[in-house]
C-alpha cells in the first residue's frame, strides 16, 4: 500500500510516570479511532502496544511502541513510551523524533518525579504538549489539587480547557469550556488566563465586548502549537471517558509534521528491534525526502551505503508493507547493514537536537553456565547493546568477564527474560555496583616523550584543569601545525576521550579541560600510531601529578509516608548522607523532598516499604554527580595495562600493533 503524498500527519509521544494509565490510554485511542476492533488490556497482557512476552507478563511497557491511525482526516503516529525509570533510554530516544506530546498525570498520585524529568526534556526541546489528567474516578482523586501541583512543579502555563463534572465515583465526564453555556466560573477562569497573556485579548475582556469563543480558542491553538501554553483535559481512560476529547485536542492543538518529500533524505534511526525472519528493524523518522523499497541510502554516521529491502508499518508485532516513507512520517526500514540507534540517514541538516535523560548509574557482571559458549552470550548481549547503546557491553578478554551498565533491577529482569526467550541463554547477574567518576583535584601538567624503543617519536605536554560540575570533557590544542602536523594533532584529539575512560581509581575522568600545549614529531622516526600510544601515557602522567577526586551519583527523591513514620525517615536520610527540605504535612501524610547518594540508598525503597507496611511512596531521578566526602573510597579493577607503567604499557601496545 503506497500512502498518498500531501497527507496531514502528527507524530505524538505519550509520556507518563509508571502506573498513570499510559498504555490503557493508548489502547482506547486506537479503539476509539477504529484502528482496533476490540480493546486489549495491560492486566491481561493483550494491549496492542505491549507485544513483548515480558510486557504481557509484567503488565509494564518496556519498549517504545509505534501505532498509527487516522482521526478527522489526520494521520497520527503514536508512540507509547515506557513509564518505568529503568527504561528511560527508550523515552529519551522517542522524545527526539516526536513533534508533539501527551503527558498523562494521575488525578490521585499527581506529579511524580519522572513526570518532572520528562517535562523538563519536553520544554528543552520546545515540544507542544497536552496534559491528560487520568483516573478521575479513583478514590482519592483531587483534580484541583493536582492542577495546583502541576502549576507548581511543571508550568504556570497549564490551562484547563474542560471542567470536570463530579469526581471519584460521581465523575461523569467533563464539559468543553469552548461551548456556550459551560460552567461560568471555569469559563471565566479560562478567558482570564488567556487575557493575562495577550494585550489585545485583555483589552477585549476589560471592555466587556461580547466574547467570540472561537477567536479566543484560535489564540490558544496558536500558543499551544508553539509550546507556549499547555491545554489540559480530564478523563478515565479505562472507561473510555475523555478519549474522544483527547483525540479532538490532538487535531486541534498540535502542529502538523513538516518536511518536503522532494528534498534530499534526512532521517534518524531512533529504535532498533529484531525480526526473527527478516533481521534488524530500524525505526526511522524521516524529516526530509522520500525513501522507497530498493533505494540506496547513505548511513551518514557510519559512512556506509545501504539498500532498503522493505519499508513497513509495525504495530503490536504485526507488519504491513507500505513500500514508501515520506518526510514527516515514521516507519520501519529493513536491509540497512549494521545500523545502530542514533544513526543519521542521508543528511544531518534537518535532525533536531536530543535531550539527555538516561544515565546508567549501575554496572553489573554477566554470568553464564560453563557449558555455554562465551561467544554466544557475548554476541547476544552485544546485539541487545545495539538496540540500547547505554548498556555499553564490555568484554574483558584478559579477565574473561562481561560487564554491562543498567538503570535498575527491573531492567535486569527484562534482560534476563529476553536473553532466555530470544536466544535460549540462561544468564544471571552479579550484585549491581554504583558507577563512580573521577575529576582532577587541581590544575597541572602531564608530559610524555615516547622516543624508545625505536622506531618511534611522539612528544606531548598536556595542561589539565578541573572544570565546572557537569561540564564533561573540554579539549583544545594550542600547538602550531608547524610543530606537530594536523594529522598527529587529530590522532591525539581522537584518543583523549578514550584515554580518560579509566583514571587513577579505574573510573571515567570527567568535568575537566585538557589543553595540548606542546607537541613534536620526528620526520623519520614517527610511526602513524605513535601518538595513539603516547596520549594515554601523557594524560595518566598528568592525572598522577594533579590527583583525582571521586564523584558519586546523586538522586533527587520525593518520599511520602504516614506522619508517624516521618521522624524515622528523616533520621534515615541523615544516616545515608542525604539532605532534605523542611517536610510538608498533607492530611496525615508527610512529604519529604531531598537529595541522596545512590550508593547509600540502593536498598532503601524496599526498607521503607517494609517499615511503613506498604503505605509509602519513594520516587527518584538522577540529579547529577557530586564530589564524594574524603572518607568514601571506591576503586575499580583496571582493564589492561596502566599507562603509568610506561615500559610495560609500551610493550603491551606494540605487541598488539605487531599482531
Amino acid at each position: 500500500m503506497i500512502e498518498q503524498q500531501g497527507i496531514e500527519r502528527i507524530n505524538v509521544g505519550i509520556f507518563a510516570h509508571v502506573d498513570a494509565g499510559k498504555t490503557t490510554t493508548t489502547e482506547h485511542l486506537l479503539y476509539e479511532s477504529g484502528r482496533i476492533r476490540a480493546l486489549g488490556s495491560v492486566d491481561t497482557g493483550t494491549a496492542l502496544t505491549d507485544s513483548m512476552e515480558i510486557e504481557q507478563q509484567r503488565g509494564i511497557s518496556v519498549r517504545a511502541a509505534l501505532a498509527s491511525f487516522a482521526w478527522k482526516g489526520v494521520q497520527i503516529n503514536l508512540v507509547d513510551t515506557p513509564g518505568h525509570v529503568d527504561f528511560l533510554s527508550e523515552v529519551e530516544r522517542s522524545l527526539r523524533v516526536m513533534d508533539c506530546a501527551v503527558l498523562i498525570l494521575s488525578a490521585v498520585e499527581g506529579v511524580q518525579a519522572q513526570s518532572e524529568m520528562i517535562w523538563g526534556a519536553l520544554r528543552k526541546l520546545r515540544i507542544p504538549t497536552l496534559i491528560f489528567m487520568n483516573k478521575m474516578d479513583r478514590t482519592g482523586a483531587d483534580p484541583f489539587a493536582v492542577l495546583k501541583q502541576a502549576r507548581t512543579y511543571l508550568s504556570t502555563d497549564i490551562i484547563p480547557v474542560q471542567h470536570p463534572l463530579g469526581t471519584v465515583q460521581e465523575y461523569a465526564g467533563a464539559e468543553d469550556l469552548w461551548q456556550a453555556g459551560a460552567d461560568n466560573a471555569a469559563q471565566t477562569e479560562l478567558l482570564e488566563a488567556l487575557a493575562e497573556r495577550d494585550e489585545a485579548l485583555l483589552e477585549k475582556y476589560m471592555s466587556g465586548e461580547v466574547t467570540d469563543l472561537a477567536d479566543w480558542k484560535k489564540y490558544l491553538v496558536k500558543q499551544a502549537a508553539s509550546a507556549a501554553l499547555f491545554p489540559l483535559i480530564y478523563g478515565v481512560a479505562a472507561k473510555g471517558l475523555g478519549i474522544t476529547a483527547l483525540l479532538d485536542a490532538m487535531v486541534d492543538y498540535f502542529p502538523r509534521a513538516g518536511g518536503s518529500a522532494e528534498r534530499p533524505v534526512s532521517g534518524i534511526v531512533y529504535n532498533i528491534q529484531r525480526d526473527p525472519g527478516m533481521g534488524r528493524m530500524a525505526f526511522v523518522r524521516l524529516y526530509e525526502g522520500t525513501l522507497r523499497n530498493r533505494d540506496t541510502v547513505l548511513n551518514y554516521t557510519q559512512d556506509l551505503q545501504g539498500k532498503v529491502t522493505q519499508i513497513r508499518k509495525v504495530e503490536g508485532g504485526q507488519t504491513q508493507d507500505v513500500g514508501l516513507l515520506e518526510a514527516g512520517d515514521i516507519a520501519v526500514v529493513y536491509g540497512l547493514p549494521a545500523v545502530r540507534v542514533g544513526d543519521v540517514l542521508g543528511s544531518p541538516a534537518a535532525i533536531p537536537q536530543e535531550a539527555k535523560l538516561a544515565v546508567p548509574l549501575l554496572t553489573v557482571r554477566v554470568f553464564w553456565p560453563e557449558a555455554t559458549e562465551d561467544h554466544k552470550v557475548i554476541g547476544a548481549v552485544q546485539e541487545l547493546a545495539d538496540e540500547d547503546p547505554l548498556l555499553d557491553a564490555q568484554w574483558l578478554q584478559d579477565e574473561r568477564e562481561l560487564h554491562i551498565k543498567v538503570m535498575g533491577p527491573i531492567q535486569l529482569e527484562i534482560l534476563s527474560s529476553v536473553l532466555e526467550s530470544r536466544y535460549g541463554l540462561a544468564v544471571t547477574f552479579g550484585q549491581p555496583s554504583v558507577i563512580y567518576k573521577e575529576t582532577p583535584a587541581r590544575a597541572g601538567e602531564g608530559f610524555i616523550a615516547y622516543t624508545m624503543p625505536k622506531p618511534c617519536w611522539a612528544i606531548l605536554r598536556f595542561r589539565i584543569e578541573p572544570g565546572p560540575p557537569g561540564s564533561g570533557l573540554v579539549y583544545e590544542s594550542v600547538v602550531r601545525s608547524s610543530d606537530l602536523l594536523p594529522q598527529y594533532q587529530n590522532e591525539t584529539a581522537r584518543r583523549v576521550p578514550e584515554a580518560l575512560q579509566q583514571g587513577l581509581y579505574g573510573w571515567e575522568v570527567t568535568d575537566l579541560k585538557v589543553t595540548l600545549v606542546e607537541g613534536q614529531h620526528h620526520v623519520w622516526h614517527t610511526h602513524p600510531l605513535d601518538f595513539a600510544v603516547a596520549t594515554p601515557m601523557g594524560l595518566m602522567d598528568g592525572l598522577a601529578n594533579v590527583g583525582t577526586r571521586l564523584l558519586e551519583p546523586i538522586l533527587q527523591v520525593r518520599i511520602v509516608v504516614p506522619e508517624e513514620n516521618g521522624g524515622r525517615v528523616m533520621n534515615d536520610l541523615v544516616h545515608m548522607r542525604g539532605t532534605f527540605e523542611p517536610p510538608v504535612l498533607q492530611g496525615g501524610r508527610m512529604l519529604i523532598e531531598g537529595r541522596l547518594p545512590l550508593a547509600t540508598s540502593l536498598d532503601y525503597p524496599v526498607h521503607l516499604s517494609s517499615f511503613t507496611k506498604g503505605r509509602s511512596t519513594f520516587t527518584s531521578f538522577f540529579a547529577g554527580y557530586e564530589l564524594c566526602p574524603p572518607e568514601v573510597t571506591a576503586e575499580r579493577t583496571r582493564r589492561g595495562v596502566n599507562p603509568l607503567d610506561q615500559a610495560k604499557y609500551i610493550l603491551s601496545v606494540r605487541k598488539a600493533l605487531q599482531g
